[in-house]
């Protein structure tokens, strides 16, 4: 048996806590089932499909936004500021994003309104300070994955540890399946901390109480809300950053908001309040513009727009060629869409400056203002937080023998030699087709319109994609404007969620032009953790037409030659791909 198969068993005689496929999030949607062969013959139809699965989610974010779980987040948080506690938002992957989204929205609310209306700030005490994101390895995840750390819930409890988490906090964790252990580990560690802890999470609690031992005793906890947003299955297989993050985000953001505004009215004049430009809303006023948003994204014209930006891309990928994105004050949602293409699609990852040898991204993106720290620090308004933890941290969080013989470097420096600032970048235009693309919300776009026209190097093709208000052309083939209404208030919850919508249809109907979709299953996933790995296996399954313990092993397999082609700094296929060919190969052989 070589270390390929003996890895392959260990994974199906060990490791059954992540056979995940009776999970909602992981089936096929019904909707989406021909994606595939829908975007080969008609891209703006391929487009609707995806944008139908959106619309399982109102109902559910109705039925949320009246039930007492969401009330009582209201609540606790505006409990929390009243009492100058702190509200930490903690996830893995997707949802270790959307937390890290949910602060930097908050610290943009306190630092926008110190900035811009002092007197009014000066009535309020300042609670910048107030929200804390804790994402499983640190904001350096925000652009790569770190291997392992969501399997471990070890590793949640000492980040959020590490953050300070005490009695009297609200700590909102966030798993789209349910079932990351990651997350689950800063629930317990808020619980026995004292704090307010509330579980969100995207499958029926019935049957994540069925069939996952860890997600059971973290429901049946009576100590511990819980928010259910099960909307059923995602457009693409499994791809909870699509319809489970956006409901997530609706519903988190809409319970922040809701609490700020009662802060507020506290402590200011109705004069003062309505100068902020802040509407006074309900929940559900919610659900009714999140309505109105889905459907001003499928009228004609948006998907007009859409199509033609997923063509343009597609056209330039298959050239070989690269897209860099410029971005300011939606920078965070830009670069969320554009690195969770990598795993979702076994892309190549960003690469640090100082790495000519890996394959380069096929997207990027750059702040035309700042230079690199300054970038992040804009990005995230405040500085990273990575990791430095010591050999003996690992041992102490009972880290598996590899990490602790060779631990991941996860530090600011590490994390500053990804340049997203504006320092010039010869990699993104030496290549037979490039675009540089600037990405904003209308009433932003004539601060970034004249980065547009900076020497950045001999791009091929520059462009737009604008989203709002009054979205008008007048640039050019390659400027994609996508109208909607995008109310005031105080996370600008509605231009993330907006800018999210967006991104995900364009990134996830390119990607099925470019092959990475088979019907509706990413038949591209890098397998980079025990849930992945179930995921690919039961796709081999599927296609190859085997048993699942057969398609384990040809994915171990897999993976192992995937790794010797890394190693010599080639650009790799997906392992789950490479094990369908392999085996029907031997079948037809």
């Amino acid at each position: 048996m070589n270390s390929a198969q003996q890895r392959a068993q260990q994974f199906l005689e060990h490791e059954k806590a992540f056979r995940l496929g009776t999970l909602l999030t992981e089936s096929a949607h019904p909707k989406t089932l021909h994606l595939s062969q829908t975007t080969e013959k008609d891209l703006p139809a391929a487009i609707r499909l995806l944008q139908e699965v959106d619309r399982d989610i109102p109902p559910v974010a109705m039925k949320v936004l009246q039930g007492e779980p969401f009330q009582a987040l209201r609540q606790r948080v505006l409990n929390a500021m009243k009492d100058r506690k702190r509200i930490f938002f903690t996830g893995c992957g997707s949802t270790g994003r959307l937390s890290i989204l949910l602060e930097a929205a908050w610290r943009n609310f306190w630092q926008t309104l110190k900035h811009e209306h002092a007197r009014i700030a000066g009535k309020i005490p300042d609670l910048e300070e107030a929200a804390y994101s804790v994402m499983a390895g640190g904001d350096f995840a925000l652009i790569k994955a770190v291997e392992g750390f969501e399997d471990f819930p070890d590793f949640g409890r000492y980040q959020i540890r590490q953050g300070g988490v005490s009695s009297g906090d609200v700590v909102v964790a966030i798993t789209e399946g349910g079932e990351t252990s990651f997350v689950i580990g800063t629930a317990w560690e808020g619980l026995d901390a004292g704090a307010d802890v509330f579980f969100v999470y995207n499958n029926p609690s019935d049957l994540l109480c069925r069939h996952v031992e860890r997600s059971r005793r973290i429901i049946e906890d009576p100590r511990i809300v819980k928010i259910e947003l099960a909307t059923g299955p995602m457009a693409i297989t499994g791809s909870t950053r699509m319809q489970a993050t956006t409901i997530e985000l609706l519903i988190v953001g809409a319970a922040i908001e809701l609490a700020l505004t009662d802060f507020l009215k506290v402590h200011l004049s109705g004069q003062d309040f309505q100068q902020l430009g802040f509407e006074p809303t309900d929940p559900n006023k919610y659900h009714d513009r999140f309505i109105r948003l889905l459907e001003q994204l499928e009228t004609d014209p948006s998907i007009r727009q859409l199509a033609a930006m997923v063509a343009l891309e597609k056209e330039i990928y298959a050239r070989h060629g690269l897209v860099t994105y410029l971005a300011e004050d939606g920078m965070l949602d830009v670069l969320t869409d554009t690195t969770e293409r990598a795993p979702t699609f076994m892309l190549p990852p960003f690469r640090k400056f100082d790495d000519a040898y890996s394959p380069r991204s096929w997207s990027f993106i750059k702040n035309p203002f700042l230079p690199t720290p300054q970038a992040w620090q804009h990005m995230l308004r405040r500085l990273p937080r990575g990791l430095d933890w010591s050999i003996e941290t690992y041992k102490s969080i009972n880290a598996p023998p590899v990490v602790q013989a060779n631990p991941p470097r996860l530090d600011n420096t590490e994390i500053y030699k990804f340049q997203i600032g504006n320092e010039p970048d010869p990699s993104r235009t030496d290549t037979a087709d490039s675009a540089l693309l600037a990405v904003c919300t209308t009433d932003q776009w004539p601060h970034l319109a004249p980065a547009l026209d900076k020497d950045w190097g001999p791009f091929r093709r520059k462009g737009a994609l604008l989203i709002g208000p009054a979205a008008q052309t007048g640039r050019g083939d390659n400027l994609f404007a996508i109208g909607c209404d995008l109310p005031s208030s105080p996370l600008q919850l509605w231009e993330h969620l907006a800018i999210k919508l967006v991104l995900n249809s364009v990134s996830t109907a390119t990607m099925a032009a470019m092959g990475r979709v088979v019907g509706n299953a990413m038949s591209w996933v890098s397998p980079s953790n025990k849930k992945l790995i179930d995921r690919g296996s039961r796709l081999i399954a599927q296609l190859a037409g085997c048993p699942y313990d057969r398609a384990c092993v040809a994915l171990f397999e897999a993976m192992d030659e995937i790794e010797q082609m890394r190693l010599r700094n080639e650009e790799v296929p997906s392992p789950v791909a490479l094990a369908i060919d392999r085996l029907k190969c031997r079948s037809k052989g």
